[in-house]
């Protein structure tokens, strides 16, 4: 019985920091899909970029830990205006292949920057001291570092929540969401406020990027390795919503986790078959709007 709940704390421990990461890089997505309508598959590379910016900023400049993350959020946000401006702004009302192709051109540029300029091999952040250790609890060591990645996607889950449901900037967003044509009918410049959620977007993802990088290491090829899953979490939640992308990469997080310390053989089959079952019984997402 005790070996069983030690089982149990651990997966759903484990289970809850990598639901964190993958719920703070993939949020900006659900947003930017749900709002812009635009099919986003090079997402993942600005939390690539958020990775090793911070590895950048730590190594070259020797930054703490925090700072290098703030300020990697910070740059991926800027560069994701640029790109915004340049290339998805032209796209906006165009097919669904074209959107297609070029996000996907983009992870083909990208992914031949970041060979170039940081070679082949995967990178992980040197974590400070302060949370690279262990912790105790109830005669059980638990990583501080994970309970740290816990810690934080609770709050950013609180903060987005908060500024999304109420306040006035996020009152326009879900009314951009829901209506863009009568949102502009009513004086918001859908425009200005695209680029604002896209650059939010891009810089959660490069956040979460750089704050995950010591669970999901940082390489070249991390924008087309990791997209199933960053796509599967905003099917499931439903684009748009932040309550359904944080349900929806609990699930993933917790039950990919489980099967993969249960039954190793086929655990990574699970994230196909909750997807399946989920958008079966909800096309729409778990807090998808139905039409």
């Amino acid at each position: 019985m005790a070996s069983l709940l030690s089982v149990i704390v651990s997966i759903v421990f484990h289970g809850l920091a990598y639901a964190m990461v993958l719920y703070v890089i993939s949020v900006g997505l659900s947003l930017t899909m749900g709002m812009l309508n635009f099919v986003n598959l090079a997402h993942g590379v600005f939390a690539m970029a958020g990775g090793y910016a911070a590895l950048w900023i730590m190594k070259a400049q020797g930054a703490p830990f925090t700072l290098a993350l703030l300020m990697s959020a910070l740059l991926v946000a800027l560069a994701s205006i640029v790109l915004e401006r340049l290339l998805y702004r032209r796209l906006y009302g165009a097919g669904e292949l074209d959107q297609t192709l070029m996000t996907i051109g983009l992870i083909f540029m990208a992914t031949a920057a970041a060979h170039f300029a940081f070679g082949p091999l995967p990178q992980r952040v040197d974590l400070p001291p302060v949370i690279s250790g262990h912790f105790f609890v109830a005669g059980r060591d638990f990583p501080t570092y994970r309970a740290f990645l816990i810690a934080a996607g609770c709050v950013m889950f609180l903060v987005l929540w908060f500024g999304i449901e109420r306040t006035l900037v996020g009152a326009r967003i879900r009314a951009a969401v829901d209506n863009r044509s009568m949102a502009q009918c009513v004086g918001i410049n859908t425009s200005r406020l695209f680029t604002t959620v896209f650059a939010l977007g891009s810089g959660v993802a490069g956040l979460g990027g750089g704050l995950g990088a010591d669970i999901i290491a940082i390489a070249p090829g991390y924008a087309m390795e990791h997209l199933i899953y960053f796509l599967i979490v905003v099917s499931m939640g439903g684009l748009g919503s932040i309550t359904g992308a944080f349900v929806a990469a609990l699930i993933l997080g917790i039950g990919d986790t489980a099967c993969k310390i249960l039954i190793p053989e086929v655990g990574a089959f699970f994230v196909y078959a909750a997807v399946f079952v989920v958008l079966l019984i909800r096309p729409a997402g778990l807090f998808g709007r139905t039409t």
